[in-house]
């Protein structure tokens, strides 16, 4: 019986592997970037070309962990981008450029990384150089790490952009409509939410649904990171004293 058993599970097995083999077995392309072999300079593009799903995962933890309202609109802006992105492909249906025997089943036109890169980086300066400004942070150090985020944003948009013609994922005219689109999408992104939703966030920070999920509005508060800092570091203290006097009754 036990011998039945055992050539019923090889059986079983011996289809399970042949249908395998001659099944057409496709790369999940969303984050599969190849380079030349040997080729240093071509890594360090592909690994470039990773930074929108380091972003991505980066808006994620935020958003559970911190529940503001201008990152959550922000990553909203970030999908809505992608879905115009999705669409456009669809619609000019642009094959991408040919690569050795490589056969691409999406379209190139615009390029995704292209215009997600540089959606970001508008927005991301736009926040900078007119919300940071109109907080009034003057300071040596707070002009030099403006200028500093200003720059990184921008070389990175331009290493991406580039990483992509260069690993012959797209034309030249692909990245550039790309470019101009994310470049288009960020500022009327922005200018919705600056102009638009952050005067109304008051209103929704106090509705029932956003205390149950402790959404939060950080709009007034210049620095988000110092004000943590120093409200943690009292309330920490004055556990401390507590601690210490209930201790010592």
């Amino acid at each position: 019986m036990a011998s039945s058993d055992d050539d019923s599970f090889y059986e079983i097995k011996s289809r399970f592997v042949d249908t395998v083999q001659k099944s057409e077995w496709v790369p999940l392309s969303l984050t599969l970037v190849e380079y030349p072999q040997g080729d240093l300079f071509g890594k360090f593009l592909a690994l470039i070309s990773l930074v929108p799903f380091v972003i991505i995962i980066g808006f994620i933890t935020l958003i559970l962990f911190r529940r503001d309202l201008h990152t959550i609109t922000f990553f909203s802006g970030v999908i809505f981008n992608e879905w115009i992105n999705f669409i456009l492909k669809h619609t000019i249906c642009e094959a991408r450029p040919m690569r050795r025997d490589a056969v691409y089943a999406e379209y190139g036109m615009p390029s995704m990384h292209a215009q997600f890169m540089w959606f970001f980086a508008t927005y991301t300066i736009l926040f900078i150089c007119i919300r940071l400004h109109h907080n009034n942070n003057s300071s040596i150090s707070e002009k030099f790490w403006r200028i500093t985020i200003i720059a990184a944003c921008i070389i990175v948009a331009i290493l991406v952009t580039y990483s992509r013609v260069y690993l012959l994922y797209h034309s030249k005219s692909q990245v550039l409509w790309g470019t101009f689109i994310g470049i288009i999408l960020g500022t009327v992104w922005f200018t919705i939410t600056y102009v638009v939703l952050t005067p109304i966030f008051p209103v929704i920070v106090s509705w029932r649904i956003s205390e149950y999920l402790l959404l939060r509005d950080t709009t007034l508060i210049p620095n988000i990171l110092w004000f943590e800092y120093t409200n943690i570091r009292t309330e920490a203290r004055a556990r401390s004293r507590k601690l210490v006097s209930m201790k010592s009754q």
